[in-house]
């Protein structure tokens, strides 16, 4: 049977839907993670590197993350700091809060929380979480 004329729309690819997947996923979890930390939203824009708007729209679901934006490794940090933490302290949104907040010896004595603004302090923070994790 011939075709009927008009406008064709394709269908996503599967690549394209795995990566709307992973992006959907990663956002979740960035609000997830903000969220149970209590970041607020100016705190993450500067984590993030985007503007407090774009934050904004991450909560409305009006805008994803993208795994071509830096962004997007910042995010995956965040959410890998959390996960880490959150093992440490037994899934103690408390603790975790409590920790982000406290002065920290072995991070020269400054509070996480003041650190995972920067690219610097975020690699350091998740690299002590997770040096702290494997101890056995």
């Amino acid at each position: 049977m011939p075709r009927a004329a008009g406008p064709t729309h394709s269908a996503p690819t599967a690549s394209a839907q795995e990566a709307l997947s992973k992006s959907q996923v990663l956002t979740k979890a960035l609000i997830n993670t903000a969220t149970c930390l209590e970041i607020p939203k100016n705190k993450l824009a500067q984590i993030l590197g985007v503007s407090g708007a774009t934050v904004t729209r991450l909560y409305t679901d009006a805008y994803r993350l993208s795994p071509e934006k830096k962004e997007w490794d910042f995010a995956v940090l965040l959410v890998r700091l959390f996960r880490s933490l959150d093992s440490i302290v037994g899934g103690s949104r408390d603790d975790a809060r409590k920790w982000l907040a406290s002065e920290n010896a072995a991070l020269g004595g400054k509070k996480p929380a003041d650190l995972i603004d920067t690219t610097e302090g975020i690699v350091r923070v998740v690299t002590y979480l997770d040096a702290c994790r494997a101890v056995v």
